[in-house]
């Protein structure tokens, strides 16, 4: 019986990864807890319990008040006794199970790992991880990607919760650190260091912008990263459903960096302004649309991968604005071109710019006095609100030319209907007549 003991300890340790010291000390405790129970006492050092790791057998004895100790027989302690034993045990086995699940996940957190899909409960997956259940909501899958039970999938441990009675594991396919992963998995490189992942932004199972760097001049990151006649790239577009993903290279200038990463279109100037965190790229008409994206979709990656807000202006705009920018302040008493020009260089481009920034920043960047830096920002808003207001009428007018020549292309097309069926009705009718003849 004792060393039947030690073989359940030792098959439920290896089972479910708990330490077999740890069950016996529970074990002890759960004999302690039963002769307690027995003795109606209240005593925690009352009792005391030793089980021999060799050879299984167990020891329970009575600490009395002398400093000797009696011994108590097991078939002493009866059922009830025995009953509170086994409920402690199982208490104490799951706790052990759930602290080592805890420590196991704990450490795999933000790595990949395979599991299977058990079911779906509401818009979240279950999946199964080894030992463990966990689950992926709604908000970490990937749009579009459809699981049945049994299906095999690679998810990133996302997170690590405490539960209480049990341990939580969150998964994730949508995260950014998911494509970090795999490119890790897929690109030899990335996974050991010779190519930096520098920046990654990621709209899950549309598109996702991955910014590197290779710190030996003799690798190409981006080449590496794309593979043999794109083979890696591939895999990682497989896995998660077909997501477009651009490989962008990274630089240590904003400026080369954000014209690296509003690709594929063709940046013509860009121009930083710190104050405001912002950055304006000037494109060519034809390249607009290529930049902005759809939905805008390329262009606001491009800002989350860089950190820079981004405006797209075409070169008639970008110097529209200029141009009423010096036509505000020029006049303006005190107010030169080396300041116009070092604005300029600031990136601050428009009487909007100059408004938001406020007095504080011209006093400091041009080494004006308050009263002239609170006349220039005047000024500016002033005109600001001119501008917003042309702004606004030319975009009604826009909108009333766009609405005629819809009414008008409507008419043309009923138009065409009314008189084309007049000589068909004639034709038919003289057809009639010879037919008739």
């Amino acid at each position: 019986m004792n060393s039947e003991t030690l073989r359940i300890l030792d098959s439920i340790a290896r089972d479910r990864n708990v330490d077999r010291e740890q069950l016996i000390r529970d074990l002890e405790m759960a004999m302690i807890s039963a002769a307690r129970r027995h003795f109606n006492s209240l005593d925690l050092e009352e009792f005391g319990c030793d089980m021999d790791r060799l050879s299984g057998r167990i020891a329970i004895w009575r600490n009395l008040p002398d400093g000797g100790r009696e011994d108590i027989p097991l078939s002493s302690l009866g059922r009830i006794p025995a009953q509170t034993a086994k409920q402690v045990m199982i208490q104490k086995f799951r706790e052990d199970e759930r602290n080592s699940l805890m420590e196991d996940f704990a450490k795999r957190q933000g790595e990949i790992v395979t599991g299977t899909v058990t079911r779906q409960e509401g818009p979240a997956l279950i999946v199964q991880v080894d030992r463990a259940e966990a689950f992926m909501p709604k908000s970490e899958q990937i749009p579009g990607e459809m699981f049945k039970p049994g299906d095999r999938i690679r998810c990133l441990v996302l997170d690590v919760r405490d539960g209480g009675s049990q341990v939580k594991i969150v998964l994730s396919r949508g995260s950014p650190d998911f494509i970090r992963r795999l490119f890790e998995a897929e690109v030899p490189e990335v996974a050991e260091r010779v190519i930096e992942i520098k920046a990654l932004a990621r709209e899950p199972g549309q598109r996702c912008k991955v910014a590197v760097a290779s710190v030996d001049s003799k690798v190409d990151a981006k080449g590496a990263c794309i593979g043999v006649r794109g083979s890696r790239i591939r895999n990682i577009v497989d896995e998660v459903n077909g997501e477009k993903i651009d490989i962008v290279l990274w630089n240590e200038s904003s400026q080369v960096l954000i014209s690296n990463a509003v690709r594929p279109a063709a940046v013509e100037e860009v121009s930083l302004c710190f104050e405001l965190g912002r950055a304006t790229i000037i494109v060519r008409e034809d390249q607009l649309s290529l930049a902005i994206g759809k939905r805008g979709q390329n262009v606001r990656l491009a800002a989350r991968l860089t950190g820079w807000d981004i405006d797209i202006l075409t070169p008639p705009e970008f110097t529209k604005g200029l141009d009423i920018l010096q036509e505000t302040l020029r006049p303006i008493e005190g107010v030169t071109d080396e300041m116009l020009d070092k604005l300029g260089a600031l990136g601050m481009i428009s009487v909007f710019d100059i408004e938001e920034i406020g007095p504080t920043v011209l006093v400091a960047e041009l080494g004006v006095d308050e009263e002239l830096a609170n006349h220039i920002c005047s000024a500016a808003s002033d005109r600001a609100r001119l501008v917003q207001i042309e702004r606004e009428r030319e975009q009604a007018e826009a909108a009333a030319r766009a609405a005629e020549d819809a009414a008008a292309t409507d008419a043309i097309l009923g138009g065409e209907g009314g008189p084309a069926a007049e000589p068909d009705a004639q034709a038919e009718s003289q057809a009639d007549s010879i037919l008739g003849g």
